[in-house]
């Protein structure tokens, strides 16, 4: 059987709330069962949270930089190394991505180089819309550092908190609850899934009034069809959050066992030319997924040395994102640091996470890496 990277892991209470929300009759983009996981999901992140059920992580980030006021031809600068859709809603809009390298302690966006950068900006009058960070992997980027700077240069700090769901930053500080806004995801690979999905969570309430009004088709209230925006159709089904609702219920669970992957992967693999994403003192990493870095040089067998023998065995693994400034798209695009998000890219890999990850299927791949040793 093959094992994945990360797949859905249910608890058993999903299949009685998607059929209590057919009974329901609530088959459409709204309905209790939507309401109630924006509501868990508040109350799960804190801080007096407003919550929007969207259709993807995507189109949670297209209507944040929104209601933002990111317009045509305004700069956003974000982490390089990230997931395509943290980008792309940039360019639906017209704006102008600029990309920004990592900090090697957090492996999240280096909030030095941004600061540099902001003051630079500022003296010749081109300052960004927005800064998008990123939470990779399930990391929690600086949240006080970003969020003063923002504050100090008038900047909307939006906050990609995609695969960061359950990780804590300092003091215990839940990810999803930085910046002006931020993203959830709850795409099938995620620790908690609704099978395609995703939120924003701000404490403004009129941006979640407006991202939800554009979610539906931007409909103005009249008995007939009557529209001023430009809407969307990205509101959440009440059946997708059906399921979120049981998974809600076993997210912390899901944390701690992905973190004892992690833990398990770490300790089998402590070999000369092994660097596993680092963890600062005082955070809380989701590991949504196990990251590390192989150096050939000191190990003998590459990143990709290890991607094509677990293949072999139907195990699948994957390189780190691609930073976004070597894309294709995206290489004219300015970008900023000394290319250590490319050195990790390089060397890096992402081994099977699952929370339900088999203690034999586990010792198979840490075997099979000891191998080729």
């Amino acid at each position: 059987m093959k094992i994945f990277l990360s797949k859905p892991h249910m608890s058993g209470n999903e299949q009685k709330n998607v059929k209590d929300a057919f009974d329901s009759n609530y088959i459409a983009p709204l309905g209790p069962h939507l309401d109630s996981f924006e509501e868990e999901v508040s109350k799960y992140i804190g801080n007096n949270l407003h919550c929007v059920g969207l259709s993807s992580g995507t189109a949670a980030l297209h209507l944040a930089l929104i209601v933002a006021g990111v317009e045509k031809g305004d700069e956003v600068w974000v982490s390089s190394m990230t997931f395509a859709g943290g980008v792309f809603p940039i360019n639906y809009i017209g704006a102008k991505p600029r990309f920004f390298d990592l900090n090697p302690k957090t492996w999240c966006i280096n909030v030095d180089l941004v600061r540099d950068e902001l003051k630079k900006a500022a003296s010749e009058n081109r300052l960004p819309k927005a800064i998008i960070p990123t939470d990779l992997y399930g990391q929690s980027v600086e949240l006080d550092e970003l969020e003063s700077l923002a504050k100090d240069f008038d900047i909307a700090l939006v906050v990609d908190s995609a695969e960061s769901l359950g990780a804590e930053y300092l003091n215990g500080r839940k990810a999803g609850s930085g910046g002006d806004i931020a993203i959830l995801s709850f795409n099938g690979n995620k620790i908690i899934t609704t099978s395609g999905g995703g939120m924003i969570v701000t404490r403004n309430k009129d941006w979640a009034d407006r991202a939800r009004f554009l979610s539906t088709q931007a409909r103005d209230k009249a008995l007939h069809y009557e529209h001023s925006n430009i809407g969307f159709n990205y509101r959440l089904s009440n059946i997708s959050a059906a399921i979120g609702l049981g998974q809600m219920k076993v997210l912390d669970k899901r944390v701690s066992e992905r973190r004892n992957v992690f833990s398990i992967y770490e300790k089998a693999l402590n070999i000369e030319g092994i660097n596993f994403m680092p963890e600062p003192d005082g955070y809380k990493s989701s590991r949504w997924l196990s990251a590390l870095t192989i150096d050939e040089k000191k190990t003998g067998f590459s990143n990709y040395d290890v991607i094509e023998i677990l293949d072999k065995f139907e195990i699948e693994s994957r390189p780190l994102w691609k930073p976004m400034h070597l894309q294709p798209l995206y290489s004219e695009t300015p970008y900023h640091g000394s290319g250590f998000d490319e050195s990790i890219f390089n060397e890096g890999i992402c081994l099977p996470s699952s929370s339900d990850l088999s203690e034999n299927d586990q010792n198979k791949i840490i075997d099979l890496i000891l191998s080729m040793k």
